[in-house]
């Protein structure tokens, strides 16, 4: 899975402002559909307060954060399964993708150009949903007929891989055609690794987005979500998914805001206390099956990025892949053991600092020291 986010929606629902807000980069924003034409791509610090706390502990020469990649896909309209509105090129950005970011406007706004003419949450979703359904429906066709040409072939292994695929084709087609996503289809390792090659659109992990106004953002802040985010929300949870409530004017403003103390009386205006673009970060980070390990010393405090379950190994790989090859050891305390002893001395005194080998699975938060020899 491609280790990134793509940002979607129909046109003119704050896509690219949200983008710019979060990526710091101006991506082009108008009152008039299809702006965005060519996809914007920036690398996304990921905020944690872990490693914010790591840097007042140790104090070192240079902090560095983990990322994440956001692309900001132009709008999507009703047909864009068929070309319509650059439906096509659009799609293709998004099959490139890990996990789909669906932005909804959950805000009215007579200045603010809607393709409908209406803010209609719930009919926006579905009209996102489908198209990208019907996307996977034309890709499904093309990948059956194969698997039917490749049944009627005498090899054996080819004949079961068909069948494999053929069934979890199947299970897939019947969602589709009620323009429902492939990933609420129950599929087993084997039927997922059939369909790889499809890069089913819908199979993708999804969050919703509700771009609000301030007044929206203030009451989402102190738990009463409006009544069209409560709507995504609805429809998030009836998928398994997760909805986070954004103002996208309000974090743009707020990213011209350099002073931390400005800031904090800025959000503070909204109740809020901090930005909602984290929440944003944060949740596309979890659902791409990204964790976080951290090094830390006089240097440099860092915090670098793996995937669920990697091991001792293949983190240290993603430092330097000379550390992978010629693994020794690693060297390991919880972020929780600092917190507690403030000092790595006294951690070792506690018999909190561990000695970890090849198999160890490396833990969200962890603060390691490799030993390698190449």
């Amino acid at each position: 899975m491609a280790l990134n986010c793509g940002i979607v929606g129909l046109p003119n629902v704050g896509k690219s402002t949200i983008f710019s807000a979060l990526s710091g980069a101006a991506a082009e924003a108008a009152n008039y559909p299809f702006c965005t034409i060519n996809p914007n791509v920036g690398i996304v610090p990921v905020p944690d307060e872990r490693l914010a706390k790591l840097t007042e502990i140790f104090r070192p020469a240079r902090t560095i954060p983990a990322s994440v990649e956001f692309v900001d896909i132009a709008g999507l309209v009703k047909g864009a399964s068929k070309g319509e509105g650059l439906g096509n090129q659009f799609l293709s950005h998004i099959r490139e993708v890990g996990v789909i970011a669906q932005v909804v406007r959950c805000f009215e706004d007579p200045d603010i150009i809607h393709v409908s003419n209406r803010v209609d949450p719930e009919d926006d979703m579905e009209t996102i949903n489908v198209e990208l359904a019907l996307a996977d429906l034309e890709t499904l066709a093309k990948k059956k007929e194969r698997a039917e040409r490749a049944l009627k072939v005498q090899a054996k292994e080819e004949k079961k891989a068909a069948g494999t695929a053929l069934s979890a084709l199947e299970k897939i087609e019947g969602v589709l055609q009620q323009g429902k996503p492939a990933r609420s289809v129950d599929l087993d390792d084997d039927e997922r690794e059939a369909v790889y090659d499809c890069h089913f659109i819908t199979l993708k992990p999804q969050l919703y987005v509700c771009n609000l106004d301030e007044e929206g953002m203030k009451a989402a802040a102190h738990g009463s979500w409006p009544p069209h985010a409560e709507t995504v929300r609805k429809r998030a949870a009836a998928e398994a998914s997760e909805a986070v409530c954004i103002c996208g004017k309000f974090e743009a403003e707020l990213t011209g805001i350099s002073d931390p103390e400005e800031k904090l009386a800025f959000l503070g205006e909204l109740g809020l206390r901090e930005s909602g673009l984290s929440a944003l970060i944060h949740a596309a980070y979890r659902l791409l099956g990204l964790r976080t390990f951290f090094t830390a010393g006089a240097d440099e405090c860092r915090a670098w990025t793996i995937r669920a379950g990697d091991s001792a190994p293949r983190a240290a790989g993603v430092i330097h892949t000379d550390f992978e090859k010629g693994f020794i050891k690693a060297e390991v305390y919880a972020y929780g053991d600092i917190l507690q002893y403030g000092a790595e001395a006294k951690i070792k005194e506690a018999g909190k600092y561990r000695v970890e080998g090849k198999e160890y699975l490396v833990q969200d938060g962890d603060i390691m020291f490799f030993k390698f020899n190449v």
